[in-house]
């Protein structure tokens, strides 16, 4: 089998793969509980480890792709960056507790208690304050994105969260005081950016020197694909299985917590890529821009919500509904940037020459 059918043979029926490797993870949570538990403690700062691993088999072939001189230039180009920090810290967050509190308090009101109200609108904040830090690396690297400019988006992002994330959910839940995971953000940061940085720009430097630069984009990166998406699957088979107890026990609840949670991804990604479109951001940047802020960097709030509320509450529960559904709505923003490219102009040349190579050729084995 080529590359290229292979790499068929899983994007040609990606969403079959999604739906099968959710309800085998379930399975697995119900019926072999011994292996999520086992799992369960490889874990540090609420990161699990296994899970780290195979997001490093996902962002490892975007970081290989990084020229580190293209990321001087991602600063000359700001506005995918602004669009990024303006959606994500001006307008994500009350979005998601306007969303959430009409929903969950109102809409929905004679389905939940009201104790348990708060606590879901609680979860639903700390989800809504916390743009994604890891897999916004994939769904760049599989729209076609600037590898370089998605390092620099990520980069600011979590610093800006060191600062502004407490404040805000002090703000909203009216706390006197929050006490952040900052053991959860760094290793968050160290596993999830800089080891797969390291470990891409090591091996970028020896293949250059050793094959060349067009056989890394023509011949390796292209063999790198496939990992990427069976990472994926293999990801969502772990957490569904971390969490089959929780979804049989508690389905309408989920389902409930899940609408408001739906309708935040795709309106935050809306309004960041109308923007970058309205704005003639290029498309290599403005997927990325746009996705960082639809998904959550779940890790910080799940550990936020069990040192506020605690393990088996609400808030709890919110933040791992955010983990359930993100995966498959934002496979589907990833499908519809994907088909929208030509809403964008292509890049410049003089601007980032190894993305755009590696973004045509990635295009290029899908077809």
């Amino acid at each position: 089998m080529s590359r290229s059918s292979g790499l068929g043979f899983f994007e040609r029926y990606l969403t079959l793969w999604v739906a099968a490797c959710i309800v085998l993870g379930v399975f697995i949570g119900l019926k072999l509980p011994w292996f999520p538990q086992a799992l369960s403690r490889w874990e540090y700062a609420h990161v699990s480890i296994p899970v780290a691993i195979l997001i490093w088999f996902m962002i490892y072939p975007m970081m290989v792709q990084i020229d580190f001189g293209s990321i001087k230039r991602a600063g000359r180009h700001p506005k995918g960056l602004i669009v990024t920090l303006v959606v994500n810290w001006v307008i994500k967050p009350f979005t998601m507790f306007g969303l959430s509190w009409f929903f969950l308090r109102i809409v929905f009101a004679r389905w939940i208690p009201a104790d348990l109200t708060q606590q879901y609108i609680a979860g639903a904040i700390f989800l809504g304050a916390a743009p994604c830090t890891a897999m916004v690396f994939v769904w760049s690297y599989l729209c076609g994105g600037n590898a370089a400019h998605t390092l620099v988006q990520v980069a600011i992002n979590d610093l800006v969260l060191l600062f502004l994330y407490a404040p805000i959910v002090i703000f909203q839940l009216g706390l006197t005081e929050l006490r952040v995971p900052y053991d959860t953000i760094l290793l968050s940061v160290v596993l999830y950016v800089v080891i797969p940085l390291a470990a891409g720009y090591i091996t970028r430097v020896r293949l250059i020197r050793a094959k060349g630069e067009q056989w890394l984009s023509e011949s390796f990166l292209p063999r790198l694909k496939p990992f990427t998406i069976v990472g994926l699957l293999l990801t969502l088979v772990i957490l569904f299985s971390f969490q089959g107890e929780t979804i049989v026990s508690n389905p309408v609840h989920i389902l409930l917590i899940a609408v408001p949670l739906t309708i935040q991804t795709y309106l935050i990604f809306a309004i960041a890529y109308l923007w970058a479109r309205a704005w003639r951001v290029d498309r290599t940047v403005a997927g990325p821009a746009a996705m960082i802020g639809a998904s959550n960097f779940f890790e910080l709030a799940v550990a936020v919500a069990i040192s506020l509320f605690g393990l088996g509450s609400g808030a709890a529960l919110a933040t791992v509904v955010g983990v359930l559904e993100e995966v498959p709505i934002m496979l589907s923003l990833v499908a519809f940037a994907n088909k929208t490219k030509h809403w964008f102009p292509e890049p410049e040349p003089t601007t980032a020459p190894a993305e755009v190579t590696t973004a045509t050729t990635a295009t290029a084995t899908r077809k």
